[in-house]
């Protein structure tokens, strides 16, 4: 290989570097120990994984050119191989590879488990639009990685990349025990009823501050991209199954919140009980809908789902969800929830989270009387700025990421 064969992929680096601002930063940045030798980031599609590593690049290396970025994805790589630019890169003094698409490349886990042992002291970061392929792949890079997802923006995330409040993220506890303190104080400083309705309806993905009005209508391509293009490439599905996939999600986001009954949709696809049960935990893992189950999620030992949401607030406006107070909250608390804890369905209230916080969803008059006398019981409420005792404001809980 020769340097004027990658100049290409150089001009493209060089460019887009240039184009990236450092001022928001996901928070998962910090999060991630970046001198692991082999990092991956999951991700849905629009959720800044891309931005993250031209920033991290931005911001840490003074000589840009003592780091590289690319996209698996570039035409490029359809006549140039991934191991000999590696090679010669590295026989060119590079210690620091960043890749983006990983799964738009045939073997990629077999080339990185390769790369990860024959260069001992080069640092890859790579990442996946996909979620699906990277669980899927046939070799075990679990020891040797480290694995970070990166899921769509919270609302704390929202209010910083709008400059509208800058602060630090919650844990659980801290909400729950100080929630009339923080909230008080934020209140002071933010319209914050205004911003978390526009919030649940714009701004769950950073691509929303440029997209404007065409939010919406891209968000909702990017669902049907996950289908149409991530599926084929992980599972091997037909274009039939591609097809099925779409009639589900076109099934699910006019029932949502939905209680299924599988054999039934099933039965509405043309399918077996079994392919559809795959269809909905493919659909889940690429976070474009979102299952409750009574236990603990696991995409080994898949069993029907309890209930079914989408995956956000934002992808109900994009899929034309009837509008539904009552399942936007629970959208909203499921989602928040789901990144930071384990979020199942219990016998009563309407989530269970890490085995021991039940909480009811509801609006300004909700009352305790489903979970009454029930220990570590809460209610999240919309339409309030502040709260009291256990009832503590719905916006509250995306201020936990």
């Amino acid at each position: 290989m020769e340097q004027q064969e990658i100049l290409p992929l150089l001009a493209t680096y060089h460019r887009r570097l240039a184009l990236i601002e450092t001022h928001f930063v996901r928070a998962l940045h910090d999060q991630i120990h970046w001198e692991s030798r082999l990092i991956g980031i999951r991700g849905t599609r629009g959720a800044g994984k891309t931005t993250l590593l031209l920033q991290h690049i931005k911001q840490h290396f003074s000589h840009v050119d003592d780091a590289l970025w690319i996209s698996l994805d570039n035409i490029w790589f359809k006549t140039h191989s991934l191991t000999d630019l590696v090679a010669y890169l590295y026989n060119h003094g590079l210690r620091h590879l960043y890749i983006d698409e990983v799964h738009k490349y045939p073997d990629w886990a077999i080339i990185l488990k390769n790369l990860y042992d024959s260069y001992p002291d080069l640092n890859i970061v790579y990442t996946g639009s996909s979620i699906l392929e990277i669980d899927n792949s046939q070799v075990d890079l679990s020891r040797r990685q480290s694995l970070y997802t990166l899921p769509v923006m919270s609302f704390r995330e929202y209010l910083g990349l709008y400059g509208l409040i800058d602060m630090e993220a919650l844990s659980l506890e801290e909400l729950l025990r100080d929630h009339v303190a923080i909230s008080m104080d934020i209140v002071s400083r933010c319209k914050i009823i205004k911003a978390f309705n526009d919030y649940l309806t714009s701004g769950c993905y950073p691509f929303s501050l440029e997209a404007g009005e065409e939010y919406l209508l891209k968000l909702a391509a990017i669902a049907t991209l996950v289908i149409e293009s991530d599926m084929p490439a992980v599972e091997n599905v037909s274009y039939a199954t591609v097809e099925k996939t779409k009639k589900l999600l076109a099934i699910i986001a006019q029932s949502v919140p939905l209680v299924p009954n599988v054999n039934k949709l099933g039965q509405a696809l043309e399918t077996t009980r079994d392919n559809c049960l795959r269809m909905l935990y493919t659909l889940d893992k690429a976070q474009i809908i979102s299952l409750l189950t009574k236990e603990e999620k696991s995409y080994k030992r898949i069993s029907s789902p309890e209930k079914i949401y989408l995956g956000n607030t934002n992808l109900m406006a994009a899929l034309g969800v009837p509008v539904n107070v009552g399942n936007k909250r629970e959208t909203f608390f499921n989602n928040q929830l789901q990144a930071v804890a384990t979020v199942t369905l219990p016998p009563k209230g309407d989530f269970l989270v890490d085995g021991r916080y039940l909480f009811e969803v509801g609006g300004a008059s909700k009352t305790f009387e489903q979970i009454k006398d029930t220990p570590d019981s809460y209610l999240a409420v919309d339409d309030i700025e502040t709260g009291s005792g256990n009832r503590i404001p719905l916006w509250m809980f995306g201020l936990l990421y």
